[in-house]
């Protein structure tokens, strides 16, 4: 028997089956197999079409049930994993009646930031342990304003995730992750936030009806068995936003586990037990395992600035390989000679209280520095931004034991990986799975049984792990010299 699970994200669909008593991977594969497009008719807008994201389930589906060469009838269950943050309206009929404000769309910014002033931070920080920002509250919000006949149509309002639940099941429904994700779950009165949307003029009843996870969240109907390929009458069992479901597909579910991710940017997801949060710099979410009775709340640190500073120096710089950059970055010590690189020129950053500092090269001499001290920069100042984050993380109350990372990117880099477990002074624990991976063993998890689900990503997954290095000075007087220069840069913006 198999779990399938769908990882719904902004370049691509995957899907994922695994066998239903082990956890083992069977296939996983993506679609389309280039990137989907997104729209951006105005600057700093984002929106995709959610019935793409439909067909390439379906189209992903055919094609695992196939290459995999599964009887279709033995898949058991489905887990779904999507882009956070997103907003999906559809009318009476379940149709959509605009095309989804993605996770990257900035458009609400300043509805969110009045919002914050007006209601006050207090209350902000808290109910919903956040800023409204610019999350999908924000964006239904914007819809109102500027297209209101279109606003007026809405029978209901959902996340992607969400979108793809309806149209396996038939049934509009949500989750509180996925509440939470829009900042529109009050985490004090345990509930949904009613308050902001009625602050917002939105209409209290176009919020789904709650289904938990972990449970029979609604069964495959007979169209969308047609459409997909899937047995009909099987359940949804799972649902949750990619970092949350990243966490989890790492074994990431206890207070004091930390999930790390090292792609284009970059992110720490710590688990905690407490329903606090003091800081704008970082973001508070219902983890998949939450309970009134057992809270465990996710804190998110995101860095826009991350893997694409190393990506523009391969492009842009002799356009090497990366393990030919991380082998001459090998040969130059750990301080590259005085180099030094800040690499957050990928937008606005949250854990900057969203300033845009660019990227800077400083110290650079042209008698003694090559290309190979740039990427020797470029991977410490990246690691060293991860290091920060992690600051950013424990001032807003985050206790940090083990932390957990993917088998990508970065992470694959002796020289980032060293360079953050000796300063932040943690093991980190390397795993080769991925989201669509994680949703489809969580399906199993209705049985409740955490630590045999843990134990299955042990046996499976496990890669190595890097441990903190005991010539730790040279690395703090590196990170030192790093910080100070990011100081200055940030006191003149």
């Amino acid at each position: 028997m198999y779990y399938i699970g769908y990882d719904i994200g902004s370049s691509s669909v995957k899907a994922a089956l695994v066998e239903a008593e082990t956890g083992k991977k069977v296939i996983v594969l993506n679609e389309p197999q280039n990137e989907m497009e997104i729209l951006s008719i105005h600057p700093d807008w984002a929106e995709q079409d959610p019935e793409m994201w439909w067909q390439h389930i379906c189209t992903a589906t055919k094609r695992a049930i196939k290459e995999a060469n599964i009887d279709a009838s033995k898949i058991q269950g489905i887990g779904i994993s999507y882009q956070m943050h997103g907003l999906v309206i559809v009318d009476k009929d379940n149709a959509p009646l605009r095309n989804s404000i993605i996770w990257c769309d900035s458009r609400a910014v300043e509805i969110g930031n009045t919002a914050f002033a007006e209601i006050g931070e207090q209350k902000c920080m808290e109910h919903l342990l956040n800023s409204p920002g610019n999350f999908t509250a924000s964006k239904l919000k914007w819809v109102k304003e500027n297209e209101p006949e279109v606003y007026n149509k809405i029978a209901k309002y959902m996340l992607p995730g969400d979108y793809i639940a309806l149209k396996l099941t038939g049934e509009v429904t949500t989750t509180k992750n996925g509440l939470s994700e829009g900042m529109l779950w009050d985490y004090k009165e345990n509930k949904v936030a009613d308050w902001l949307l009625e602050y917002y003029g939105i209409d209290t009843a176009l919020t789904p009806k709650i289904v938990e996870n972990f449970t029979n969240q609604g069964v495959v109907t007979e169209k969308a068995a047609a459409e997909s390929g899937l047995p009909a009458g099987i359940p949804i069992a799972y649902r949750a936003g990619d970092q949350p479901n990243n966490a989890l597909s790492l074994n990431v579910l206890r207070p004091g586990e930390v999930a790390a991710t090292g792609g284009t940017s970059g992110v720490f997801y710590a688990v905690t037990e407490t329903n606090s949060g003091k800081s704008t710099r970082v973001n508070n979410f219902v983890h998949v395992n939450y309970a009134e009775s057992n809270p465990r709340v996710g804190k998110l640190l995101n860095i826009n600035g991350a893997g694409i500073q190393y990506r523009w120096m391969r492009n842009n710089i002799g356009n090497e390989s990366y393990e030919e950059m991380n082998e001459k970055a090998s040969q130059i010590n750990v301080g590259s000679q005085g180099l030094v690189v800040i690499p957050f020129g990928n937008g606005a950053e949250r854990m900057f209280n969203n300033k845009n500092i660019g990227s800077h090269i400083l110290n650079l001499n042209f008698n003694i520095h090559t290309n190979a001290h740039l990427f020797r920069a470029s991977l410490e100042a990246i690691a060293f931004s991860f290091v920060y984050g992690m600051e950013c993380l424990k001032d807003d109350n985050a206790t940090i034991n083990v932390i957990r990372a993917g088998n990508d990117n970065l992470f694959r880099s002796e020289i980032f990986s060293n360079t953050v477990a000796t300063l932040i002074g943690h093991e980190i624990e390397i795993y080769n799975t991925t989201g669509a991976v994680g949703a489809a063993r969580a399906v199993g998890l209705t049985d409740g049984d955490f630590e045999k689900f843990g134990s299955g990503i042990t046996t499976n997954d496990h890669v190595m792990t890097f441990l903190p290095l005991k010539n730790k000075e040279e690395y703090e007087t590196a990170y030192k010299k790093w910080k100070q220069e990011l100081e200055l840069i940030l006191t003149n913006k």
